[in-house]
């Protein structure tokens, strides 16, 4: 029996070690599959999800960008089962697309990680590579080694299914990379191969995704309409909802992503994802102007919040879009309430500013500005909270014109704001408010000297003898001050000294700083030590909010009287009324620069309202003042100019003046013209009534009748401005000109309407008829003394000098007319035309003729 059993033994072990060779295709589908996991799938799953662990880590909202992302990294991708729990599988991650947005989508605050997949940033070369570059490295080649290994395909059919997570993983790893091209031509292996895998639909999410990264819009938002119209799993539903959402904010389309946010909210029923939701919804509805609404969304934001710095700013968001109507009184105290308890505490300086700007939006200027001001005074807990206070205290000193106040405030701002786009914002802004600075006080003191110069002796003497008196309660009052500060110091008489009977007390005070023990200003040589370290360090400062930000400038005051001159060192003669009446000036040269120069700031500074602030009245008042002292002519010109050219659409009657003096006292400058004819944008269809105001001014243009001809024309455009005959209308009126005037002031309203109306027929033929005049007259301005003065560009205001009247002048002043000159012989036509500019373009060839052609048909 033992032999029978050794014998059967012997048998089986040869049998079973005589193994049959089969093809790799021959193999079976289950045990590949397995192989494929254990093998090589399961470490090409690893190392993703240590890129997402460590990116999420690193993950931090940036709420001062216009949009924060969805999903922020904690969540396993879909696309694979590889031991992952129900609750993993739920959510995707969309990897560094926020670290890599740009600034349209937000940013995410932490450091853009290589090759992200906004950026579609190339890989470092190696050796250079980051954490974050070699994970996904190491994703995307064992996913390829698991396809290459392990792939069985039939018929044009991939057999192994775990093949298609390994295509997910590579899909991932690619897109996340920033290869998106790569991603979807691996993603398109699926859709032929795989075609018929109940898990497609999730490969399309990501070709969607592909296609918004390279921002190819129109076929990623095709793919994700498409997959809205199917019925496909709950899970890859809640994907879509996100990506379609932020692929569609991405092409800025904000009312369909609010939409779809909206579907979002719906579909995910996780606390964390439906706050983060509600905040992005909250966002894009505050940039639609829609307040009301976006306060619901960040309402919901804060109910479904879990993270205490979530719930925090979606508070301040709430008050960000408080619309002044509601209860501000309930808000505020509800507001005031939860920042006194438990951890919101430690938050109270984000509390007061979101007080300060409910209290903006209610209309209470000053109870705001002592919120923002409370903000300062409380512990920092972020510090682009406490650049926004002191933006929005500069912004009330801005308010109130003091430029000087507004800088120092915007100068702190820009040195603790984190969120680099407001601070090139401000910084802009900070640099506007200097130069305007420069002109306001510089137009201050110089206003200051002139009017002092214009007193007599005696008038002087009084100005500074209450100038002294002031002085002098000024400095008694300092002196005063200084003296309690003084007696101050050695009121504490107490020994603090290791000899002292407190020193040894158990309730003295320890220094943590030294091993003996005592109160730390007690021991005088710690204290000098310290004093000297701190002047080494900072300088002398004045005990002064934003103390450690300048030097020089320890308060607004300072700042200002360092603006206007005023030296901050006492002189000894300071109480004497001579010693300020010496200093000044007598020399009418001397005084004449001052004017000039105030002049010429007073410009600048109307320029600079309009253009750096928008600040139509007050740059037009700073004009018009300026207009009223009598500057030299070419300042004068220059500023009604711009009154003029900032009003004439939007404030007629504000540039009313400036119209009537440019065309009463400089006629004949390219100032006035631009009054009389200013570049209209659009015109309307030509109405009957200005097609025969027009033919009765070319009838008095026929009769030699200019002056009551041009004075038809300028009732006509007064009344229609808009019409489409308006370029016609100027073009006769060139004519009339030309007839009474001169060839010169012709030349001038021909550029002005070559310039305005250059794509019109009339601004084509005023061209052809300045080549021609031009060519015929040899045309040279001079001053009144008969020096040249250098011909403008056509169509370039003139710029006189201080002597030149602005009145062309041509043969010492004579002006020569157009009397033998026709509108047949300069080949131009004035004649009424019916209908609108249209039919006029399409009719010019035939109503224009050669010099000495026939002339062209007049209206019956």
């Amino acid at each position: 029996m033992k032999k029978n059993i050794l014998f059967l033994l012997v048998i089986c072990l040869v049998a079973s070690c005589a193994t049959k060779t089969k093809k790799p295709e021959q193999r079976s589908k289950l045990l590949k599959g397995f192989s494929t996991y254990y093998n090589t799938l399961f470490n090409a799953k690893d190392a993703l999800n240590s890129e997402f662990t460590t990116r999420d880590k690193g993950h931090k909202d940036n709420f001062y960008a216009p949009y924060i992302p969805i999903l922020t990294y904690e969540e396993q991708p879909l696309g694979s089962d590889l031991g992952q729990s129900e609750a993993f599988a739920e959510n995707s991650m969309k990897m560094a697309e926020v670290a890599n947005r740009p600034s349209g989508r937000g940013n995410s605050g932490v450091p853009n990680i290589p090759g992200g997949p906004k950026g579609n940033a190339p890989d470092r070369p190696d050796g250079e590579q980051g954490k974050g570059a070699t994970t996904l490295e190491i994703a995307e080649a064992k996913a390829l080694k698991a396809i290459n290994k392990y792939s069985v395909t039939r018929n044009g059919e991939e057999k192994n299914k775990q093949i298609f997570d390994a295509y997910m993983i590579l899909a991932q790893a690619r897109i996340y990379r920033g290869k998106s091209l790569e991603a979807l031509d691996a993603l398109n292996y699926v859709f032929t191969k795989m075609k018929d895998d109940k898990r497609i639909a999730l490969a399309r999410i990501y070709q969607g995704l592909a296609y918004d990264q390279i921002k190819d819009y129109h076929r990623a938002h095709e793919t994700f309409a498409k997959l809205k119209g199917e019925d496909i799993n709950k899970s890859y539903a809640k994907l879509l909802s996100i990506y379609y959402s932020e692929s569609l904010l991405d092409a800025g389309k904000k009312e369909e992503a609010a939409k779809e946010l909206d579907a979002a909210f719906e579909l995910n029923s996780n606390r964390k994802l439906k706050s983060r939701i509600a905040y992005l919804r909250g966002q894009v509805l505050e940039n639609l102007n829609q307040n009301d609404k976006a306060r619901e969304s960040y309402t919901a934001a804060y109910k479904y919040a879990n993270d205490f710095e979530f719930e925090v700013k979606s508070q301040i968001a709430i008050a960000k879009t408080f619309n002044g109507k509601g209860d501000y009184a309930g808000a505020k105290n509800y507001l005031e309430g939860i920042s006194k308890k438990g951890t919101y505490g430690s938050r109270k300086n984000e509390f007061y500013y979101a007080l300060g700007l409910m209290a903006n939006k209610a209309g209470k200027k000053d109870e705001a500005q002592q919120f923002f001001r409370k903000s300062l005074f409380e512990k920092v807990s972020d510090p682009q909270i406490r650049g926004l206070a002191y933006y929005e205290i500069g912004k009330s000193y801005l308010d109130k014109n003091d430029y000087i106040g507004a800088g120092s405030y915007y100068d702190s701002a820009l040195a603790v704001m984190t969120y680099e786009p407001s601070k090139i914002l401000l910084k802009d802004q900070s640099e506007y408010i200097k130069k305007i600075s420069k002109n306001y006080y510089l137009i201050k003191k110089n206003d200051s000297i002139l009017s002092l110069a214009k007193m007599d002796e005696g008038q002087k003497t009084d100005y500074f003898t209450k100038y002294i008196a002031k002085l002098k309660i000024k400095e008694e009052k300092e002196e005063q001050e200084r003296r309690r500060a003084e007696r101050s110091k050695g009121f504490d008489t107490g020994d603090y000294s290791a000899n002292s009977i407190f020193a040894n007390s158990s309730n003295a005070f320890e220094d943590f700083g030294v091993t003996t023990k005592g109160f730390y200003f007690g021991n005088t040589g710690t204290v000098s030590k310290g004093t000297s370290t701190f002047k080494q360090v900072w300088g002398d400062r004045a005990l002064a909010d934003n103390w450690r930000f300048s030097k020089k400038m320890a308060s607004i005051e300072d700042m200002k009287n360092e603006a206007l001159g005023v030296t901050s060192a006492p002189n000894p003669r300071r109480f004497e009324p001579s010693y300020y009446i010496e200093q000044i000036p007598t020399d009418q040269g001397k005084l004449s620069q001052l004017k000039k120069d105030r002049d010429t700031a007073s410009l600048g500074l109307g320029i600079m309202y309009q253009n750096y602030f928008t600040n139509t009245p007050l740059a037009t008042k700073t004009l018009y003042d300026l207009v009223d002292v009598k500057p030299e002519e070419k300042v004068m010109l220059q500023a009604l100019y711009e009154i003029f050219a900032m009003n004439y659409e939007k404030n007629p009657q504000a540039s009313e003046k400036a119209k009537q003096i440019l065309l009463t006292d400089y006629p004949y400058t390219s100032y006035a013209e631009f009054a009389r004819n200013p570049k209209n944008k659009s015109f309307v269809k030509s109405t009957e009534e200005v097609e025969n105001e027009y033919k009765k001014a070319y009838a008095l243009f026929e009769s030699e009748k200019f002056a009551e001809s041009k004075e038809v024309i300028d009732q006509t455009l007064q009344k229609f401005p808009k019409d489409a005959l308006v370029p016609k209308l100027y073009l006769l009126n060139a004519f009339n000109a030309g007839k009474s005037s001169g060839k010169e002031v012709m030349i001038l309203q021909l550029e002005q309407i070559a310039l305005n109306y250059s794509k019109t027929p009339e601004g084509i033929r005023a061209k052809e008829m300045l080549v021609y005049l031009k060519s015929d007259l040899s045309f040279q301005a001079t001053d009144n003394k008969g020096n040249a003065v250098p011909q403008q560009p056509a169509g370039a205001p003139v710029q006189p000098n201080a002597q030149n009247t602005g009145v062309p002048q041509m043969n010492n002043g004579k002006v020569q007319k157009l009397e033998n000159i026709s509108t047949q012989t300069l080949n131009m036509d004035p004649a009424p035309q019916q209908g609108n500019p249209a039919q006029q373009q399409k009719n010019k060839k035939s109503t224009e003729t050669k010099p000495g052609s026939k002339a062209p048909p007049r209206p019956q």
